[in-house]
């Protein structure tokens, strides 16, 4: 019995013993695994980095795509001391000063270290690469990671697009950022950031003494395949986009365009403006940007959004919506007008001579400044003309319901509000005990003067919402997103209206004023036989040199599908260049072509430059 399990002893551990004989054959003979792992000293985390998603317009024309460059990083610890640093600068095109420098990084940084990988070089094009390649084996330490960066296939739409730049220090280490990153700094880039940068992957390699791949690690278990961003479908017409730009050329101001039964922007100029690819990362962005940042016309401020700009006689229809919703006028109230008014504390505005303003419309249709300013003096005194206050307060909140005074909560970083002054700030500039102030103190603001402040992307909201007949939905780039071939929708804040609190009924009057400023009134010179357009002309005063041109609008009028606001500085009144560039950006997007008979408009404002030099 003892010899039976002395045998059975025996036998368990024979065979144990030729199961791992069997074993070391299969590692050292067969599979060369082991072998690989044995001869690995280091095992590096590479970074994949997606495809940054795709920015199209309404009609999915690219306007942005993808190149690819490489960035050259190094781990110092495993760059060999006696390389041939002559024939590396040679491949790279490089001096070895520059060698040095690139080497010579901070490791006392908390961005760097000395068994971690970090940039040499930036920005690699594909044929300096495909030569390096050749000889990296030379080089231990070093490898390329691709990268994509923005190309343009546009000229057009510089302040929408954006740019992208290198991540800052203090986003480093922040939703996934590394030194190096790439991330949106301004427009649609920077807004659609997160949608658009996509999911980086990663995968896992072991590295020989040399730097050299020699395998997978763990067979590649670990590695994750990078996301690509969301392509970006906008609302705007990129062929609006750019007959807008060219319009405004050599003049400075800003255009926006709006579908209102959505709320889709069509076009978003900002003049003067520049090429988006200029701003392709490279090594002339730096100079370029420093240049634009020292032209005195600033074609880096978008005019479009974030310029604050009176609004002058664009205001009235809003006065008149809210004077007959107050109850101060009605549709059929009418005010005969001297050609002057005169307010309580005997203060003399100017008007001009036209025909008696039997209603708001055709008030509006004379641009009559007497009948607003009396229209404004009504709704601030509603209460009594010591209860000012009460009354401005009023107005505001009406004014607010339109977007004025706030951000409208559009897609895109820098919105600015405006300015729409309250009872308290009056209160301030005007203190009781200096005798305070009353309706003809602030009576400027009836006809858009004075403290009142708009956005252009305002002025063409309230164009929208006027052609809606008291509703809006929340102006907006983002028409969808495409992933793979389904498309997302837009978020649903912007597919809900607005809805300003006016009797619908106030804005027929309006509508039908407006449509008669420009079939008989002051931008009677615009008119379009075949599509009908309501809008108003403005003419801002401005104390520091030629008045402002300004108009707002929609058309067709009884089916709107544009709305308009365009505002030009130091070009005189609004009949003179902001109608008829509206009114040709309409006709363009209604019909598609300029008419024969209007051509002679379009040359006038494409060969007109209103841009003096500025010492």
């Amino acid at each position: 019995m003892f010899k039976d399990r002395q045998y059975k002893i025996l036998l368990f551990f024979g065979t144990i013993g030729m199961l791992l004989a069997g074993r070391a054959f299969q590692l050292q003979v067969l599979d060369d695994t082991f072998r690989i792992q044995a001869e690995a000293v280091a095992m590096s985390k590479q970074m994949l980095y997606p495809a940054r998603g795709g920015i199209l317009d309404r009609n999915r024309k690219l306007l942005t795509t993808n190149a690819p460059v490489y960035d050259l990083k190094v781990i110092y610890n495993q760059v060999n001391p006696d390389m041939d640093t002559l024939k590396f600068c040679g491949l790279l095109g490089i001096t070895r000063e520059s060698f040095e420098k690139r080497m010579g990084v901070d490791f006392k940084s908390i961005h760097y270290r000395r068994h971690l990988p970090f940039v040499f070089m930036k920005k690699v094009k594909p044929e300096v690469y495909a030569r390096f390649q050749e000889s990296n084996y030379e080089f231990p330490g070093f490898f390329a990671q691709i990268r994509n960066i923005r190309n343009y296939p546009v000229s057009n739409a510089a302040h929408l697009l954006g740019y992208i730049e290198e991540v800052k220090k203090d986003k480093i280490g922040k939703d996934g950022y590394v030194l190096g990153d790439y991330i949106g700094a301004t427009g649609l880039e920077k807004f659609y950031e997160k949608e658009l940068r996509g999911k980086k992957g990663c995968e896992y390699v072991l590295k020989d003494n040399l730097g050299r791949n020699v395998g997978s690690f763990a067979e590649g278990a670990k590695d994750t395949l990078p996301q690509a961003g969301l392509d970006l479908i906008t609302t705007i017409d990129i062929d609006l986009q750019a007959y807008a730009e060219e319009l405004m050329k050599n003049k400075i101001g800003g255009v926006v365009a709006i579908e209102p039964k959505t709320g889709e922007i069509l076009a978003f100029a900002s003049s003067p403006t520049y090429d988006p690819g200029k701003m392709v990362i490279g090594p002339e962005r730096g100079k370029i940007f420093a240049q634009m940042q020292k032209d005195p016309t600033k074609p880096w401020f978008n005019r479009a959004l974030m310029a604050d700009y009176p609004p002058g006689s664009t205001f009235k229809p809003v006065i008149a919506l809210i004077g007959m919703e107050t109850g101060v006028i009605t549709p059929h109230s009418g005010l005969s007008c001297p050609g002057f008014f005169v307010n309580a504390s005997n203060d003399i505005r100017k008007c001009r001579h036209h025909p008696y303003p039997a209603t708001p419309g055709i008030a509006l249709q004379w641009s009559c400044n007497t009948y607003f300013f009396d229209t404004f003096r009504k709704i601030i005194d509603q209460y009594g003309y010591y209860e000012s206050e009460r009354g401005l307060d009023t107005l505001v909140s009406y004014l607010h319901s339109f977007g004025f005074g706030r951000k409208l909560g559009i897609d895109f970083p820098g919105e600015k509000s405006g300015n729409i002054p309250t009872s308290a700030i009056f209160n301030k500039i005007y203190p009781r005990k200096k005798g305070g102030w009353r309706s003809p103190t602030i009576v400027s603001l009836g006809i858009g003067q004075g403290e009142i402040q708009l956005t252009t992307l305002q002025m063409a909201n309230m164009a929208a919402t006027i052609a809606n007949k008291g509703y809006y939905y929340i102006p907006h780039f983002v028409k969808g997103f495409l992933q793979g071939d389904e498309q997302l929708p837009a978020p649903e804040k912007y597919r809900k209206g607005v809805i300003v609190p006016i009797d619908p009924a106030y804005f027929y009057p309006v509508v039908e004023g407006m449509a008669q400023v420009v079939a008989a009134g002051t931008a009677r010179s615009v008119n379009i036989a075949d599509i009908a357009i309501a809008g108003k002309t403005g003419t801002v005063q401005n104390r520091q040199g030629k008045d402002h041109s300004t108009f707002v609008g929609f058309a067709p009028k009884n089916s709107p599908r544009i709305a308009i606001a365009v505002y030009v500085e130091n070009a005189g009144g609004g009949g003179r260049f902001a109608a008829p560039i509206a009114s040709l950006i309409m006709e363009k997007y209604i019909r598609g072509e300029i008419s024969p008979q209007r051509k002679y408009l379009e040359t006038r404002m494409l060969e007109t430059n209103l841009i003096e030099e500025v010492d």
